[in-house]
């Protein structure tokens, strides 16, 4: 079994969510003198690679600890959408031409080509490509299990203004995982793929 790694990296002013704390990265401790490096990390959870419960957007949803283990690995389908225009919508149309068959259970991951873009600059932090209301919606009709995308937000900046999508995808009790990294082999396995959480 070949095992990809989808996660974006942590470290000392990493870019993340402008609406969120700086990220930081601070040596408490450290060798030789002390004999151990002790770290002082101060971040959202979440920045980085990370997983949005339903009880991020619905209160008295699910926690992550709500959620059985086993929910968060499963089938998935990679949406190749690398190229898509900054700030465009990924609609249900656009869903439709990639996705076919029973999408009953399954893990869809859109790869936009925004986890190469990472950085902070107005375009990364602001004008990403994002799920729209009616992909979100068209998405749980398809009973999906979980959606990922590799941004910080899978509605974009809209989202944090009108967090519709977040809204449609999380009351459903449909799992986001959010700010991934897709490397060139990531396009290369057979699909569905195993796609794991952790």
């Amino acid at each position: 079994m070949k095992f990809i790694d989808l996660s974006q990296p942590l470290y000392d002013g990493a870019p993340n969510c402008p609406v969120h704390p700086p990220v930081k990265s601070e040596i408490l401790r450290d060798h030789p003198a002390h004999g151990w490096r002790v770290e002082l990390l101060t971040l959202s959870n979440h920045t980085g690679s990370h997983v949005d419960a339903p009880l991020h957007k619905i209160a008295g949803g699910a926690s992550l600890d709500d959620i059985p283990l086993e929910n968060w690995a499963g089938a998935a389908l990679l949406v190749d959408l690398r190229g898509i225009a900054p700030d465009s919508p990924i609609t249900a149309e656009i869903l439709q031409k990639h996705l076919h068959g029973d999408l009953t259970d399954k893990i869809v991951l859109l790869a936009t080509g925004w986890g190469d873009k990472r950085a902070k600059t107005d375009e990364w932090l602001h004008q990403s490509p994002y799920l729209s209301p009616d992909g979100a919606s068209w998405l749980v009709e398809k009973k999906i299990r979980g959606v990922g995308i590799d941004h910080y937000s899978i509605g974009g900046m809209k989202d944090s203004i009108n967090p519709v999508t977040h809204t449609i995808l999380l009351a459903a009790g449909v799992w986001i995982v959010e700010e991934l990294k897709f490397p060139p082999e990531a396009f290369r396995i057979p699909q569905p793929a195993t796609f794991m959480a952790l």
